[in-house]
């Protein structure tokens, strides 16, 4: 999953991405409400993290600009207004939920995993591919009806294979949803998580296609 932090306190934001990223998602963050809107619109995200009070735009205008432009992104806005009206203005504009500084950063996980589940409620949050199981609400995997212990990233990597199981997934795929935008490190750091995926797993689970990527054996 991949989210976008629009905050312009800087450490709150470095805070909340260190944390997100621990939790395994990929997290871009940006402290101006029009580079906000821009890279909402034209980046894939699952979820944005939207405070109100932000330079250029504030997040209710950056919020209002992407319903209108059709984006059905969930957004979660933090703010340190309190008041039942900031909230209905927030609510209003389109954001799906809404956090008041200063917050518990055990519930705002707690909300964006929320709101993520809710995005894909039409879908089973279960995905089984012969003996493997990966339940992506609690963040279980199983294979032969034995649970196995993996880290957030590894979970994340499984997780872009699982999905999508029996097609090839090409390493700028699995870098742009389990990695951050900021991310230019070694492309070959995806193969270090695919070789603990096999040894985890069983090295036949998952089938490098050479040139393409890897496919998850269906």
């Amino acid at each position: 999953m991949r989210l976008l932090i629009v905050e312009d306190e800087r450490r709150l934001a470095v805070s909340l991405a260190k944390g997100l990223r621990a939790e395994g998602f990929a997290v871009d963050v940006v402290h101006d409400g029009r580079e906000g809107l821009h890279r909402a619109r034209e980046g894939v995200y699952d979820l944005v993290v939207l405070d109100i009070m932000l330079p250029g735009l504030n997040g209710y205008r950056v919020c209002a600009e992407l319903r209108a432009a059709g984006s059905e992104v969930p957004i979660l806005m933090l703010t340190a207004k309190d008041g039942e009206y900031d909230e209905a203005e927030g609510l209003d504009t389109g954001a799906d939920d809404y956090l008041t500084k200063p917050f518990s950063y055990v519930v705002l996980v707690a909300r964006v995993r929320a709101l993520l589940r809710r995005r894909g409620s039409g879908a089973s949050p279960v995905v089984r591919v012969g003996t493997l199981t990966v339940d992506r609400g609690t963040r279980r995997v199983e294979r032969d009806s034995r649970e196995v212990a993996l880290t957030a990233k590894e979970f994340s990597v499984l997780e872009q294979l699982a999905t999508r199981a029996g097609e090839v997934v090409s390493k700028p795929e699995i870098l742009e949803h389990v990695w951050d935008f900021a991310y230019d490190g070694d492309p070959n750091i995806v193969e270090v998580y695919v070789s603990a995926l096999r040894r985890k797993l069983g090295a036949g689970l998952i089938e490098t296609v050479r040139g393409a990527g890897y496919r998850l054996r269906a």
